[in-house]
């Protein structure tokens, strides 16, 4: 059994390793490769302030790009007795390099280490996240003016209420979208910020160069105060799992109008049949169990933010053990939502929409506002017009005029989908995630 970097004259009790590390190796694997670019960055560092001889670097820098391409590839692994990530790398490079590869902890501590993997990771993954997002996005927009004049029931109360059409139900998901993703794009900015050079959370004697370290991770700035560093362990991830719980609302929200438009007593759209599923009983039977799981994904994906409010709000500042259980529902939170943003997608990439709804005489009643308003453009007021509508509908002889004159901004003659996709897009080029890359292709290649 491998030592623990901590360990000194006294072996841990093995029921009490196994109880505090828990699930941390498999969680650590999400981590791996985001390790190996926080210890490049740092023991170029080191180089820099004296720290690391020049004759050194080269070696730890080549071993640790061929660790980088095991992890990237999927074939990383900690090994049995080894505590977590940031151990496994540094056993890998002491095989490798000898003494020399104990000394890239020099100024830092698993503290810090795990706090730069886990702000890597977030704005890793938060970039696929609203990469899945503005394809959703674009597809509901697509959607909204293709079917912009199909007109459909608007519901308050689920009572039907005024006339609406596909055009708004697509494109309100779509704006949904473009505020979502500007509360992922602070989260975003939270999460980069470098916390590296903080150590255990108090810095170091050591002249660490913190400035470098940011710009060789492609952080936008720097966690200034290292105490502060520290406090951001769960901050980071509750910031971020509340910007994936807003992004979970509004899907699962619109799984639900979908389960309940697919079904047989409003038949507003047909779900592709590939995408339902059948009864062991009732032949007739095609179930949107897709948005139906959709919608529970998400309502789980909305509990995250308490989960970790309640595992980090009574702790004082400083560094706790209590933080590393967050890692077993944070981390894999990105892909739970990345595969429902996909299946929503190609759902509603090949919805049917109903085009007749509003041929039904079910729904003739919500032209009564529209009817209400016609009379007051020809000067009757607004109280005589809704009392004289009133009283034609509760004697039965009310006959709606199917003419629609909507106009203003928003409404279902003047959707104005191309502010709402110029507000998105601001949103999404407001990320600049081509300076993340610039930064770590040129750490690889350093």
């Amino acid at each position: 059994m491998a030592s623990k970097l901590w360990e000194k004259s006294v072996t841990v009790d093995t029921g009490v390793e196994r109880y505090t590390v828990g699930r941390d190796r498999e969680m650590d694997l999400y981590l791996a490769p985001y390790d190996v670019l926080g210890s490049m960055a740092h023991i170029i560092m080191l180089e820099s302030v004296g720290l690391l001889d020049k004759t050194e670097l080269r070696p730890l820098l080549d071993e640790l790009k061929n660790i980088y391409a095991t992890a990237v590839n999927g074939n990383f692994t900690i090994e049995e007795g080894v505590e977590d990530v940031h151990s496994q790398v540094e056993l890998m490079l002491t095989r490798k390099l000898g003494d020399t590869g104990k000394k890239i902890h020099s100024g830092r501590s698993r503290n810090d280490q795990v706090l730069v993997d886990l702000k890597l990771f977030t704005r890793s993954e938060i970039e696929e996240v609203a990469n899945a997002v503005k394809q959703l996005f674009n597809t509901l927009i697509s959607q909204s003016e293709r079917h912009k004049d199909a007109i459909m029931p608007g519901y308050t109360h689920l009572q039907v209420a005024m006339p609406s059409s596909f055009g708004l139900w697509f494109g309100a998901y779509a704006e949904s979208l473009a505020d979502d993703l500007t509360v992922l794009q602070a989260a975003y900015r939270v999460a980069n910020r470098n916390p590296l050079g903080s150590a255990a959370g108090y810095g170091s004697s050591f002249p660490l160069d913190r400035e470098m370290t940011t710009r060789l991770l492609g952080f936008e700035s720097m966690n200034y105060n290292v105490v502060y560093a520290q406090m951001g362990r769960g901050k980071t991830e509750r910031v971020a799992a509340n910007a994936l719980a807003g992004i979970a609302a509004t899907i699962s929200r619109l799984a639900f109008d979908a389960c309940l438009y697919n079904s047989q007593n409003f038949g507003f759209i047909k779900l592709p049949d590939e995408y339902t599923t059948g009864s062991s009983i009732m032949p007739h039977k095609k179930n949107p169990d897709v948005f139906e799981l959709t919608r529970a994904k998400c309502n789980r994906l909305q509990s995250l933010p308490a989960e970790i409010t309640m595992i980090t709000g009574n702790l004082p500042s400083g560094y706790f053990r209590d933080m590393q259980i967050i890692k077993e529902t944070f981390l894999p939170a990105f892909g739970e939502l990345k595969s429902i943003l996909a299946m929503t997608n190609d759902m509603l990439s090949r919805i049917e929409v109903n085009q007749n709804i509003a041929d039904d005489p079910r729904y003739k009643y919500m032209y009564s506002v529209e009817e209400v308003n016609r009379l007051v453009r020809e000067g009757v007021p607004f109280r005589d017009a809704y009392k004289k509508v009133g009283l034609e509908i509760e004697s039965g002889s009310f006959e709606p005029v199917k003419e629609l004159r909507h106009t203003h901004e928003g409404s279902i003659g003047n959707l104005c989908n191309d502010r709402v996709a110029a507000l998105f897009n601001a949103a999404y080029d407001s990320f600049r995630f081509a300076d993340t890359h610039r930064a770590i292709n040129k750490l690889l290649e350093y």
